[in-house]
Order: C-alpha cells, then sequence, then structure tokens
C-alpha cells in the first residue's frame, strides 16, 4: 500500500493581510500532477485543512474543486481528512455524506454513545488498495477539544481524556482487522519533542499541558500521520511517527526548509520507507534585516528590478527588519521610496529599537505588533499589567479552556 501523507493547507491563509490563493492553487495543481504520475492508494490530510473556522468561499471552492478532479483522474484514491485546531469540526464534516461518494472522508470530531463509550466505529475508515481488497485501517483523530475529552465519563483531565480515546480507539481498530493489516494513524496534535515554528502555529497549550507523549501510538501502529508543527520532521526520531509539514511557508519563520509531502510505502503491516517529494515554491518569502537603516536601504536598492513581462503574482513577498537608535517617523516611506520600481512586494517593517547604546542584543527591545502575540501571551501581558505579578498555573488553564470554548462557539458555520 502506499499513501501520500500531506496536512497544514491552511486555505484561505493570508500574510500580514496578502492573500495567498495563488499559492494554494499552485500546490494543489501540483498534488493533482503528483496523485495522476505516483498513483497513490490513499491521500492523508492531517488537519488544518482551512486557516479559520469560517473559510471564505474561495477557499472552500478550493478543497472541494481538489477533491472533484482528484477524484475524476483516479477514481480509486481513497482521501482522508481530518479537523484541525483552526478548523470547525462540524463544517469539515457537514459535506461528508456527499463525499463519501467521491471516496473522500470527512472527520471533525469524536462523538460517544449513549452508554459513554466513544464511537470508534466512525473513527475507523478501510483503506482498499489498488485491487480493492482492504490493505489497512486508518484510525482518524481529529484535533481533540477539551469539550470532547472530558466530562462525566472521563473526568476533568484533558490529556488523560486523550489517552483514554487513543487506547479505546487502538482497541477497537485490533478487534477489527485482519491479520496482514496495517493500522495507520492519522492525527492533529502537538506531539513531545517537536520543533514548533514562529508566529504561524496556534498554540494548543491547555494550562501548561501542551505536547502528547508518542507512546500514545503503540507498536501496533505502522504508521502515525500528524499534522500542527508546520516543519518536517520524525518524533523522537521514530520513522513511523512523522510531520511533513505545511506545503508552503506560512510565515517568514518557515523560509529556511523545504517544504514537502511525504510518500509513505507498506508491506502487509511492515513499514517500507518514507520519502519526500519536495513542493515547488510558487512565491518566495525573502526577509532583510535586522540591519541598520543605512544598510537596509543599500541592500533594497541592490534587489531586482520589476520586470513588466514577468508574473506580478510571482513576486517574492517582503519582510523588512530595521534596527533603529531612535524613532524614524518617515521609516515607512523611506523603505517605500527605496523599493519602487523593485520586484518584491512589501508585507511588513518590523522596528527594533537598541537599549543604553551598548549594541548587545540582549539590550534590545522589539516593538510588538499583535498579530505576534498569541491570546495567552496577551493574556499574560494584561495579567502582568492589571495586577503586578505572573499569572499563576491554574489562571492560566482556566483561561485556555475558556479559550477554547469561545473558539469552539465560533466553529458553527
Amino acid at each position: 500500500m502506499r499513501l501520500f501523507h500531506t496536512s497544514d493547507w491552511h486555505l484561505g491563509q493570508n500574510l500580514h493581510g496578502q492573500d495567498r490563493d495563488f499559492e494554494h492553487a499552485c500546490f494543489l495543481a501540483w498534488l493533482l500532477t503528483q496523485l495522476n504520475e505516483q498513483q497513490p492508494d490513499v491521500l492523508l490530510i492531517a488537519g488544518d485543512i482551512f486557516d479559520t473556522v469560517n473559510p471564505p468561499v474561495k477557499a472552500q471552492e478550493r478543497l472541494y474543486d481538489f477533491i472533484v478532479s482528484a477524484h475524476e483522474q483516479q477514481p480509486k484514491l481513497t482521501i482522508v481528512m481530518i479537523a484541525g485546531n483552526h478548523d470547525s469540526g462540524s463544517r469539515i464534516e457537514l459535506p461528508a455524506p456527499l463525499m463519501r461518494r467521491l471516496r473522500t472522508h470527512a472527520l471533525g470530531r469524536v462523538l460517544w454513545l449513549d452508554d459513554g463509550q466513544l464511537d470508534a466505529e466512525r473513527l475507523l475508515i478501510p483503506l482498499p488498495d489498488a485491487s480493492g481488497e482492504t490493505a489497512a485501517w486508518c484510525l482518524a483523530l481529529p484535533f481533540l477539544r477539551p469539550a470532547e475529552v472530558t466530562g462525566a465519563h472521563l473526568g476533568d483531565d484533558y490529556l488523560r481524556g486523550i489517552g483514554q480515546v487513543h487506547e479505546w480507539l487502538i482497541e477497537a481498530a485490533n478487534v477489527k482487522r485482519k491479520p496482514g493489516q496495517a493500522l495507520i494513524a492519522i492525527s492533529h496534535a502537538h506531539m513531545a519533542g517537536g520543533s514548533v515554528s514562529e508566529d504561524s502555529e496556534r498554540s494548543l497549550i491547555i494550562g501548561n499541558a501542551e505536547a502528547l507523549p508518542a507512546s500514545l501510538f503503540g507498536p501496533s501502529i505502522s504508521y502515525v500521520a500528524l499534522g500542527h508543527l508546520h516543519k518536517p520532521q520524525r518524533v523522537n526520531g521514530e520513522e513511523r511517527i512523522r510531520y511533513c509539514g505545511s506545503p508552503i511557508p506560512l510565515s517568514f519563520s518557515e523560509i529556511g526548509y523545504q517544504h514537502q509531502i511525504l510518500d509513505v510505502k507498506l508491506e502487509g503491516e511492515t513499514l517500507i520507507s518514507v520519502e519526500p517529494l519536495l513542493i515547488p515554491r510558487a512565491v518566495n518569502l525573502q526577509r532583510i534585516g535586522p540591519l541598520p537603516l543605512a544598510e537596509i536601504l543599500t541592500q533594497l536598492a541592490g534587489l531586482p528590478d520589476t520586470d513588466l513581462l514577468a508574473d506580478t503574482q510571482r513576486q517574492p513577498w517582503l519582510e523588512v527588519r530595521v534596527k533603529l537608535d531612535e524613532p524614524q517617523p518617515d521609516l515607512r516611506q523611506q523603505i517605500e521610496t527605496a523599493l519602487q520600481g523593485k520586484s518584491v512586494r512589501l508585507v511588513r517593517i518590523s522596528a527594533e529599537y537598541a537599549g543604553s547604546g551598548s549594541g548587545a542584543s540582549d539590550d534590545a527591545t522589539c516593538l510588538i505588533e499583535l498579530d505576534q502575540l498569541t491570546p495567552q501571551e496577551l493574556f499574560s501581558r494584561a495579567w502582568q499589567e492589571n495586577y503586578g505579578s505572573e499569572a499563576d498555573e491554574q489562571t492560566l488553564k482556566d483561561f485556555a479552556v475558556l479559550l477554547q470554548e469561545v473558539q469552539l462557539e465560533g466553529e458553527q458555520p
């Protein structure tokens, strides 16, 4: 059996107010070509399909056009997608009956039966191979929100509830599968030991309990397709537990590595290989600085001039980071003047102010924009300002639970 592992498409995302639809369209066209040429049995999309719980219509059209096109060119392809923390679970599942006719399975939530048992049946998806025989079972684990894994039957411990869901689902899968059939887990979570990208990954912290242990996925699981962390990586060095990363750089912190999907091959229950398929970057992200303003202006002057025949949609996005000794009221004007006629699109200017004149980086403070702070960081700063002390662990935990509840309310389509 052969699978393509993808995640964190973030359709509808914008970069400091700039639309990314062209880049997503290029990625999806590339992915359709790979599916047609490589003919995998399964495509996995491990959460954060959309960037927001209420994505723009264009983003939804991108997803559903892709699914239809993939089915038309490869009728035997099975697609499994789960909701991530950016997604609305109910929205992801809304068209599920229709998508099943296109061999696409959409799982957004875990549900419980009247007797308090996990409804495991809906989370277990048979994966047929090219001959039509079930070669594996997919354990679909969408992002688990506190309200879904705590309560009367599970108690109030979020991590314990997550562990119980994994245990029950794996137990049900082991009962259902036949000898030689692999178990493939798809999950959207932050695993302990994972490397986080700055700026673009919304924290999953509940109090101080953020990262899940890899031991949740026992040896009976042949492969774990993870989403949430945008940088491709193994978890604790394990070949079978992997993040494939996002298909495009979602922030300037993600420009230093090659984005990819993973081509996974199994023989029966045995994982044979995991190979990256590198995604061409439709639009480069370029960062200049942090440097003094004079050096910044010199570098901007050296950028390529605009080619009138070139596609402006492929011009790089540019972030400029300036070191200043004192405020420059006309900073933006100076930078925009230097960029006139240059083949880049300026999306952000960040100013860093030196401290007492020593020039040491430890003495530097940065003007922080609101979009650089997580809700938890904003809450912590507000608490410190109002009460003169840091918020304690229980307060942070209570805030995190309230934040999750607000995000859940916002998911209603």
